[in-house]
């Protein structure tokens, strides 16, 4: 890195070693009254479980891509996971059990979805510029998509499916060196074609359709902000523009997740917290653990229970990686199901 890394996505491979910068419808516990700090109260969430200790090899854990599949379970990427140990888990959320689904000793994966076109298991590899596709148990690994776009490489961060399969990636290229070349791009479900979507972004990095697929929601880490690219029947941009301002602090916006009402969960890393918006751009909410809960830094995604309510976000720190859950505002699609 040529300067102190801004999250968990700025990646250098060194040495060999990684070293990254930055189902049901219960419902959880009754939220906490509002708090003075956070427009539209706090909704208090609860540990799950943990699912992984900082690595040896890599200095830290860190959780992302929340997922779930059609058995159930719900998926999770170690993005700083080395050689050997699970790169990618499935976690079975009513029994508290992970088991391994998938390693190798090259890929830093920074999400994870599953596709309406073929029903496997999409990984996007941000240091090698690639997206790699497993079958639904893990193997069968495949190179979907390598190479430059528009003249230039990927860091493929965030993942967002049509409802043709085709792939919206964000893509936080220049994150490293604090310059705005970051792009929404537009991969097609064969991934034959990649075209750019928006470019000259400060590090893209959330990504999401809204509710009715007109839409495509993403966010800058580095500037703090949401904008929404309006969407014709082929998937072309028919506009642009700054959608919400995240009033963050020290935090940074991190991926993006969108319920079946349209609202946005944003993740912040730098603080172990979710905020929630509505389409129109009213802070409705901040979700976060409680008080006691020490040692975390970051949450940096969510999957809400597909038809259902109940959450889950995956929160990472020196304490470890953990799943944490809440009751969502409103129930989960593909919009709110991991990317």
């Amino acid at each position: 890195m040529r300067r102190p890394p801004t999250r968990p996505l700025a990646v250098l491979a060194a040495a060999g070693m990684l070293v990254l910068a930055g189902c049901g419808t219960a419902t959880s516990e009754p939220r906490d009254a509002a708090s003075s700090d956070d427009a539209g109260g706090t909704i208090r969430a609860h540990e799950v479980m943990r699912l992984t200790q900082p690595h040896a090899e890599t200095g830290m854990t860190l959780l992302e891509g929340p997922t779930f599949g059609t058995d159930g379970r719900l998926v999770v990427v170690d993005v700083t996971a080395p050689e050997g140990e699970p790169k990618v888990m499935s976690v079975d959320v009513g029994k508290k059990t992970v088991r391994p689904l998938h390693t190798d000793g090259r890929g830093a994966y920074t999400s994870a979805q599953f596709s309406p076109h073929d029903g496997r298991l999409y990984l996007t590899d941000y240091l090698h510029g690639e997206i790699v596709s497993l079958d639904a148990g893990g193997g069968d690994a495949k190179t979907f998509f390598s190479g430059e776009v528009d003249g230039a490489p990927m860091n493929p961060d965030d993942i967002a499916f049509d409802q043709d399969g085709n792939l919206y990636v964000s893509d936080s290229r220049g994150l490293s060196e604090g310059v705005a070349h970051g792009r929404v791009v537009r991969v097609s479900r064969d991934g034959a074609q990649a075209d750019v979507l928006a470019d000259g972004l400060a590090a893209t990095n959330g990504v999401s359709f809204d509710a009715d697929y007109h839409g495509l929601w993403f966010s800058e880490l580095t500037e703090n902000r949401i904008s929404y690219l309006q969407l014709d029947e082929q998937g072309e941009v028919t506009s642009r523009h700054t959608a919400i301002r995240v009033d963050g602090g020290i935090a940074q916006t991190d991926s993006i997740a969108v319920d079946a009402d349209g609202n946005l969960y944003v993740g912040l890393h730098g603080r172990p917290a979710m905020a929630v918006y509505s389409p129109h751009g009213e802070r409705l909410a901040t979700i976060e653990p409680p008080a006691e809960a020490e040692g975390l830094k970051s949450a940096t995604n969510v999957a809400i229970t597909p038809g259902g309510t109940k959450a889950y976000m995956t929160v990472s720190g020196p304490a470890g990686g953990y799943l944490y859950t809440f009751d969502a505002l409103a129930e989960g699609t593909r919009q709110s199901n991991g990317g």
